[in-house]
């Protein structure tokens, strides 16, 4: 018989994903603190690879582990190893907060696209919100300024893909074991660290530099940073799984707030006053996108 499907449980989404992006933007800020000297290849590796069995110990409990559809689920861990690699890619390069800013368009793309896949014309005030977005971003990035860096576009890549897997969790994983879907991410993040090794040995490379000794603070710096994949990827695919896009994609913009409190204490990064106006825009526009039907 076809499963049933579920019901949204925003409030447990929301709580979900705001506990998520706590935990994935403590972890950025540990991996921008790293980024001398921990390659991105080797830190995708040890790291899965640590947090690898307690996902499958967790998806056991729940059952024999499969998937409603073995290609979808290769496709949203795909996107969403692509998208943390332009992420932390961006992160050696600019404040982590103007990086977080950049990235968090990525709740107004998943509006748009979840209302193309509805094939339903936005509300006026999504439409209001995804305008006010986008001048925030524009505020953030200035493009026209002599400041502006191209890498800044890699966290609007990210943002493309992040909100393309996060549609896709909604519709086409949405009845999968949350944990099973972030065993199979972790999974693919090994496979990516692995092909992104091919090509290591590069000094001063954060994606492709040498591999590094592994020492004591290396592992616990991994350890760290295993803790968090678990405790983001789950939260992001429980939430998700339970809640409308729009909605939960309201709440990322949470991560916005985490990342000026990281950046101000372990970095000392404070952003100029157009950057500052244009994260308020942002996190403005994204409780204005909020459904009230949700």
């Amino acid at each position: 018989m076809q499963q049933a499907v579920r019901e949204y449980r925003t409030t447990q989404a929301v709580l979900a994903v705001v506990v998520s992006v706590l935990a994935l933007s403590l972890g950025d800020a540990v991996i921008k603190a790293s980024s001398l000297t921990l390659p991105l290849w080797q830190m995708y590796i040890l790291r899965s690879a640590l947090v690898l069995p307690v996902l499958w110990w967790l998806a056991r409990r729940q059952g024999a582990i499969s998937y409603g559809s073995v290609f979808w689920v290769v496709v949203r861990s795909s996107l969403l190893v692509a998208m943390w690699l332009s992420y932390y890619s961006a992160l050696p390069l600019m404040p982590l907060s103007l990086a977080a800013a950049a990235y968090y368009t990525s709740p107004i793309i998943i509006t748009i696209i979840a209302a193309m896949v509805a094939r339903r014309w936005p509300a006026p005030r999504t439409l209001l919100a995804i305008g006010l977005g986008f001048c925030g971003v524009l505020l953030v990035l200035r493009p026209d300024s002599s400041e502006f860096q191209f890498a800044a576009l890699l966290p609007v890549l990210a943002a493309l893909l992040y909100a393309c897997a996060m549609v896709l969790t909604s519709a086409k994983c949405r009845n999968d074991n949350p944990f099973a879907l972030a065993l199979a991410l972790n999974v693919a993040f090994i496979v990516g660290g692995a092909l992104l090794g091919l090509y290591s040995g590069r000094e001063d490379s954060f994606i492709f530099g040498p591999w590094q000794p592994v020492d004591p603070v290396l592992i616990g710096v991994v350890a760290a940073l295993a803790a968090v994949i678990l405790v983001g990827s789950v939260g992001a695919a429980i939430a998700y799984q339970n809640g409308p896009p729009a909605t939960v994609a309201a709440f990322d913009y949470s991560y916005l707030v985490f990342s000026l409190i990281w950046g101000s204490i372990f970095f000392r990064e404070w952003p100029d006053a157009a950057s500052t106006l244009g994260i308020a825009i942002i996190a403005a526009a994204g409780f204005l996108a909020l459904s009230r039907s949700a």
